[in-house]
């Protein structure tokens, strides 16, 4: 199995018809171009079209990855489709293949002035960085230089203190503020932000996994909010800030039982018990993270979903360790399931690009409101 450190540069398989295909028994193969219709009409209509200045994303490039050029690219596309203005900063690696260049830039060289000069141009309303680039800390270090203001990604240690916290909503103006907010809100109830507070920015990947398991049905929307994937099972294999970690805990405070497997270890994601009123004044019902012993066989063999994020060619999930009539869905650019994954499961995801790239610029269209 690969390292924690992942990317998010999953760009989406070539289009194929019709978006899903059912053989006789086997599981559904479910495109993602379904998912995401309902969220480009969304974006569609919410995009301000007829302003005199369009939305402005910019991606940085700054390596010579392939996956990294390619949702690059894509990212671009969907942009023009939908009325957006992106503009794709090359620096570092990414310029040794443009016409002109000498070739002896290296990875990365760059990206930290790019993001610099991305937050003070006021025409720019989104940033995003094409990950991995450094790998580990390094990169860490770079999603915290982007401004939160213009973190399309939802990388921000803001963002990600809110996400771990379940913490759904917040004052815009804290945006602002070196210091994270401790006094914003969750609510159980429903998901519009009590008067003068908005949606915290979730990372636009885990956002984009949470909303396939919802259009499948894995979310119970009879369940209260906040609770409606509780009774499920999940193992997410990959434990990345991008995604996997995320993702576990995005899943566990709406009330899953999630397994988070990684290359060294196995984690058990649940959700904070029933707390006394003091314990309530000063946190918030979130998840809690347990160590497991369970192997993950055993856990496979248990898990209602099955989520894998593993940035390599090589890493397959076994298909005779799956439960019968599971979901997968498969998240890195490399497909980690067999070939024969829908002998087992009763739906299988094979990408979920094109709906994270409307996340993403919902996202946008968010934080331009904000």
């Amino acid at each position: 199995m690969a390292s924690s450190s992942t990317t998010n540069a999953t760009p989406p398989a070539p289009s194929q018809t019709p978006s899903t295909t059912l053989n006789t028994g086997k599981g559904l193969l479910l495109k993602a171009d379904l998912i995401a219709q309902q969220y480009r009409t969304e974006v569609q209509l919410h995009s301000p079209q007829n302003e005199i200045r369009k939305p402005k994303l910019v991606g940085i490039l700054g390596t010579s990855s392939i996956p990294s050029r390619n949702y690059a690219e894509f990212t671009k596309r969907q942009c023009i489709e939908l009325g957006f203005e992106f503009v794709l900063k090359k620096t570092g690696a990414a310029l040794n293949s443009a016409e002109g260049e000498n070739g002896n830039n290296g990875e990365g060289e760059g990206v930290e002035e790019a993001i610099i000069e991305a937050n003070e141009d006021e025409s720019v309303d989104g940033i995003m960085v094409y990950y991995p680039i450094f790998g580990g800390r390094q990169d860490h270090y770079l999603q915290q230089i982007v401004s939160p203001l213009k973190d399309v990604e939802g990388l921000h240690s803001k963002f990600h203190y809110n996400l771990y916290h379940n913490i759904r909503f917040l004052d815009p103006k804290t945006l602002l503020s070196a210091i994270t907010a401790q006094n914003e809100i969750t609510s159980k109830d429903n998901d519009t932000p009590p008067p003068g507070m908005v949606k915290s920015i979730i990372p636009c990947t885990p956002l984009a996994i949470v909303k396939c398991l919802e259009y499948v049905g894995v979310y119970n929307k009879i369940l209260p909010y906040g609770d409606r994937a509780y009774g499920k099972t999940v193992t997410v294999i990959n434990r990345s800030e991008v995604v996997g970690r995320p993702l576990a805990a995005l899943l566990a405070n709406d009330g899953a039982r999630v397994f988070s497997v990684d290359i060294d270890s196995t984690q058990e994601y649940t959700k904070r018990p029933q707390m006394t009123p003091e314990q309530k004044a000063r946190y918030h019902p979130r998840h809690v993270v347990h160590a497991s012993l369970l192997s993950v066989e055993a856990c496979l063999a248990i898990s209602d979903v099955v989520i894998s994020a593993v940035p390599s060619a090589a890493y397959k999930v076994k298909t005779s360790w799956l439960k019968d009539g599971c979901i997968c869905l498969n998240v890195a650019a490399d497909k980690n399931f067999e070939a024969d994954v829908r002998d087992k499961a009763s739906i299988y995801i094979p990408a979920v690009g094109k709906v994270t790239i409307l996340m993403l610029l919902r996202n946008l269209l968010r934080l331009r409101e904000y």
